[in-house]
């Protein structure tokens, strides 16, 4: 398994990270489109064998038992696993407070939330520092520089190795990389965020910001849901226990003319190679430079090795441009207008 150095940090991770967000049964979004505890054990130790060395969790995933597993399963190989998580989100209870609503501060970028998650992040993976500890999403509420500071932190008592964000907008990346300049606190090394051959939106600023400011570019739902594996047919119902059969409403959302000719531009290209859809899928992104690893979930170890197939496989120049034009999205202004004379 080949390693990427993480933006402008000496940290290597695999090109693929696992994805626990399906890891302990869930009460909440991913509610029946989890794994039990076993098999997300066998899971691991699959990935792990495969090289897969880089795992990424969040505390909102399944309410912490996906956090509570990997800290189970980490015992004994905790040098071995480059380990990220998140905070952002509310847990749905308070601390201490099982069931109760949550409070005003049981959310959101503030120091005392930041600070809070992280400690209880810590706990329930039984470890003494998160490698990358991201948040999950920018919080409008909170200044640039109170977040940065808590995350600075973290870092310098040693809880943190390097700090990176997620679903952020172009404007809030650049601005928290000039605060975290300006104040000389340790900064975002790393972007996740949402990139696939269905969803191209990233690369109209935040591919382009990443470049610029020497991010590292984690790719989050590379198969769009699961939409781009190629087990959903065209007027069928989708397969018992998928995730898009578990909310039909995203299902529908899918359900749309261009996302069909993508998927099978796909599964063109992938005759070619003799694989299916997703390697091909996953292979379109990791021969992207900007892109360092494709997070890839997983319920099953058989998911797991299908996904894995895209390590194998080297896409031509002329697949990438067929998949290129297939997928390309109406960029819109000002990106239509700087591209009739440079590249952005």
């Amino acid at each position: 398994m080949d390693h990427r150095q993480l933006g402008r940090t000496g940290l290597r991770v695999s090109r693929f990270c696992l994805g626990a967000m399906t890891f302990g049964e869930s009460r909440g979004f991913m509610k029946g489109a989890t794994s039990p505890d076993d098999e997300a054990r066998r899971v691991l130790d699959a990935a792990l064998e495969a090289g897969v060395d880089f795992v990424d969790s969040a505390n909102v995933y399944s309410e912490g038992r996906s956090e509570e597993l990997l800290g189970e399963w980490l015992k004994g190989r905790r040098n071995q696993v480059v380990l990220a998580t998140k905070c952002r989100f509310t847990m749905g209870s308070g601390p201490g407070r099982p069931g109760a609503e949550p409070g005003p501060n049981d959310r959101g970028l503030s120091r005392r939330h930041v600070l809070m998650a992280c400690e209880d992040s810590l706990r329930r993976l039984q470890t003494d520092w998160i490698d990358l500890y991201q948040v999950h999403m920018q919080d409008g509420a909170t200044p640039v520089e109170e977040t940065l500071r808590a995350l600075d932190d973290l870092v310098r008592q040693g809880k943190v190795r390097y700090a990176g964000c997620s679903n952020y907008t172009g404007y809030r990346l650049g601005e928290a990389d000039g605060t975290a300049a300006r104040l000389g606190l340790h900064r975002y090394e790393s972007i996740q965020l949402q990139w696939s051959l269905l969803v191209r939106d990233a690369e109209r600023e935040l591919v382009s910001a990443a470049r610029a400011f020497g991010l590292g570019v984690l790719v989050w739902s590379p198969l769009a849901r699961g939409f781009l594996s190629g087990k959903y047919q065209r007027g069928q119902e989708p397969p018992a226990g998928s995730r898009l059969a578990v909310s039909k409403s995203r299902l529908a959302a899918f359900e749309r003319e261009r996302n069909w000719k993508v998927l099978e531009a796909a599964i063109r290209v992938g005759k070619r190679h003799g694989k299916g859809p997703a390697p091909v899928a996953l292979a379109w992104l990791l021969a992207k430079p900007e892109c360092t690893s494709v997070i890839v979930g997983a319920r099953t170890v058989a998911q797991l090795r299908e996904n894995l197939e895209a390590a194998e496989l080297t896409l031509s120049p002329e697949d990438l441009r067929e998949l290129d034009e297939a997928t390309a999205p109406e960029w819109g202004y000002p990106y239509d207008f700087i591209a009739n004379s440079e590249p952005w």
